[in-house]
């Protein structure tokens, strides 16, 4: 639900500290609600998440939000974009203040060519959206709304605010079905 990922983190705080020109990389920050990639423009920047929370979602034809992933510290964007060359596949949104280490096109195609660490971090974060979106296809498909949006309150009340359109669209629902599953846990909970 929240992906982190402390080794990418680790590897690009590393590669900041030490750069010889210091345009290559750079820090910047967001306030809650900006969008720092938009779907359908093109990247100008790889961003890695240094810290804070943001959702990963499309928007699709008939205008309808889907939320693909809630993505905390370590995660890059912009990456797949820039490799493949495409406009940007998906929007990115803080939910929270965040700061990123912004990466510059051509210092990031440099070290694709140059760093296996790099091109091994990749590798392990492509291998796991592949993982994590069949993983929660085949949970989605096998668990009931209300189970899944157990887990989701779980994490709200741990790490971070989720609105209630917010949750209804990461579980491909409707606030009014959301609502009611809602209603239905905590009638479950006051009967235990």
């Amino acid at each position: 639900m929240l992906r982190t990922n402390p080794l990418f983190l680790d590897y690009l705080e590393e590669l900041y500290n030490k750069q010889e020109n210091k345009e290559d990389i750079t820090l910047k920050s967001f306030e809650k609600g900006d969008r720092i990639l938009i779907q359908n423009e093109i990247s100008t920047k790889i961003m890695l998440i240094k810290s804070g929370i943001t959702k990963c979602y499309f928007v699709e034809e008939n205008d309808k939000e889907y939320i693909v992933e809630f993505l905390g510290k370590g995660e890059i964007i912009g990456e797949i974009e820039v490799i493949k060359n495409v406009s940007c596949l998906c929007s990115i949104e803080a939910m929270t203040e965040v700061s990123v280490y912004s990466m510059s096109i051509p210092y990031f195609q440099a070290l694709i060519k140059s760093d296996l660490t790099l091109n091994n971090l990749l590798l392990d974060v492509f291998a796991e959206r592949i993982v994590n979106t069949s993983s929660r296809a085949s949970y989605q498909q096998l668990r009931t709304t209300e189970h899944t949006l157990s887990q989701l309150l779980d994490l709200k009340s741990k790490e971070m605010e989720i609105s209630k359109e917010d949750m209804a669209t990461y579980l491909g629902i409707t606030v009014r079905s959301l609502s009611k599953a809602l209603k239905e846990i905590k009638e479950n909970n006051s009967e235990e």
